[in-house]
């Protein structure tokens, strides 16, 4: 395996905008089937709260060593009080806008045997004057940071998604997105974006070949006007596309354990890597050896500067 330099991550500053949540993880015992339906019985030993969405992308640029700034709404509630309290312990300088008639969003996760037995979402969209006011902060946070990343989870949180990459572009900062949902146009002018190989294919429809695939990305990019598109392929690994060439990297997992959160891994470790000085395909080599150490931890997870390290 072929040895790569880590660029000096305490350098970059990056601004991370877009929909948190919480993630609840209640671990048990399963020993029985319920007489009331045919449904396991879950005895819960322990819980464990860990940010979500954005939230993690956040706590990922952090363990990777970067100076990180989250900006995002949440309920007044206590799941929002609980992010708040969990991404101060991580050192990240949070700016949560509360609205008074939203829920923030959970993500209650029933694990029995190391396994994901259910998923209960409680969620709905934040106002529209809360997002005006993020936007304003947006405007004011940019000068301070060398990078944006924007991360879509179609909660509602990124409705000024467009000013927001026409205001960092024309501050010359790069703008990374984590794309949701089948309207790309919205992510029009960003630097790169960073879909999965489902969430691609929603939108350019399937390819029977890599250079049919390529063919689409192409045009996509130059609709949009992307600088890049980097897409994770699970075991196939992710292809960067950039103008005229395909970069490959063949995946890089010991062992699947657990995909959720691998994307926000990657997005934090593109993020953090151009941010610190290193040039895309660099970044997205790294990215890949990041993200083969993340799906092998359970639930929403960090890979640490030390971690990577013995990686590389």
């Amino acid at each position: 395996m072929e040895k790569l330099a880590l660029p000096d991550t305490s350098v970059a500053r990056i601004l991370v905008v877009g929909d948190v949540m919480l993630d609840r993880y209640w671990f048990g015992e399963v020993s029985r089937i319920s007489p009331e339906a045919p449904v396991p019985v879950v005895k819960v030993e322990r819980s464990e709260e860990r940010p979500g969405g954005a939230a993690n992308v956040a706590r990922n640029c952090a363990a990777l060593g970067a100076k990180v700034s989250l900006l995002s709404v949440v309920g007044a509630d206590e799941a929002g009080r609980s992010l708040a309290r969990l991404m101060d312990g991580e050192g990240i300088e949070t700016s949560l806008h509360e609205d008074a008639n939203l829920s923030t969003t959970i993500k209650l996760r029933v694990v029995g045997r190391q396994q994901q037995l259910l998923r209960i979402d409680f969620e709905n969209a934040p106002a529209h004057e809360v997002l005006r006011a993020k936007l304003a902060d947006f405007e004011r946070q940019l000068p301070r940071c060398d990078l944006v990343i924007l991360s879509d989870y179609g909660k509602g949180g990124l409705a000024h998604i467009g000013e927001m990459i026409r205001l960092a572009r024309v501050a010359g900062k790069p703008v990374l997105v984590d794309p949701k949902g089948e309207d790309y146009a919205r992510y029009a002018g960003a630097t790169l974006l960073t879909p999965n190989r489902a969430e691609l294919r929603q939108v350019i429809g399937g390819w029977t070949t890599e250079a049919v695939l390529e063919e689409k990305v192409t045009r996509l990019r130059n609709e949009l006007g992307l600088e890049a598109l980097l897409v994770t392929r699970s075991e196939e690994g992710m292809t960067l596309f950039r103008d005229g060439e395909a970069l490959h990297e063949p995946a890089q997992a010991l062992e699947v354990y657990d995909v959720s959160g691998a994307g926000d891994t990657v997005i934090a470790s593109m993020a953090v890597m151009l941010a610190s000085g290193a040039d895309m395909q660099v970044a997205m080599r790294i990215a890949n050896r990041t993200a083969g150490i993340v799906v092998g931890k359970l639930g929403t997870a960090v890979v640490q500067l030390n971690e990577l390290r013995a990686a590389l």
